[in-house]
């Protein structure tokens, strides 16, 4: 486990930025935390680093925003598949194609509220825990888990 703690948001998206060059094709990065904990702005941080094209809008309503990326990553990746689950359950998450996304092997899934999907969620990922400390600072763990 590898733990960060920011003390800005500009950080937080800066830490963000330099996450995303380690990421590879096919993976799934899961995004734990409380309602404004830092979770979006993490995500616009990685998705900034790996050259989306913004905006980068929360997907709470509509669910996942997909990023075509105009440039492959040097690491391969095409792709980015921004979802957030906090509105529904995994049956949804199921009929929209999660487990399609998280088999992309061009692309990554970046998931917001993992929790709400149970057994959905592969256990071959990379949790990411974000809290607040302050209305300025984030303790952010990321934790490695591969399949039981």
């Amino acid at each position: 486990m590898e733990t960060i703690r920011t003390r800005s948001k500009l950080d937080t998206l800066g830490w963000g930025r330099r996450f995303s060059s380690v990421l590879q094709p096919a993976n799934l990065i899961t995004f734990v935390g409380d309602l404004g904990a830092g979770k979006t702005t993490l995500i616009q941080g990685i998705l900034d680093g790996l050259g989306a094209i913004p905006p980068y809008p929360s997907p709470t309503f509509v669910l996942m925003n997909q990023y075509e990326l105009p440039n492959v990553t040097l690491n391969g990746i095409r792709r980015v598949y921004h979802a957030d689950a906090y509105r529904v359950g995994a049956e949804d998450f199921e009929k929209l194609g999660f487990l399609e996304w998280c088999a992309d092997p061009e692309g990554i899934v970046l998931l917001e509220w993992p929790e709400r999907l149970g057994a959905l969620v592969p256990a071959a990922r990379t949790e990411i825990r974000v809290k607040a400390l302050s209305d300025t600072e984030r303790c952010i763990e990321v934790i490695n888990l591969a399949t039981a």
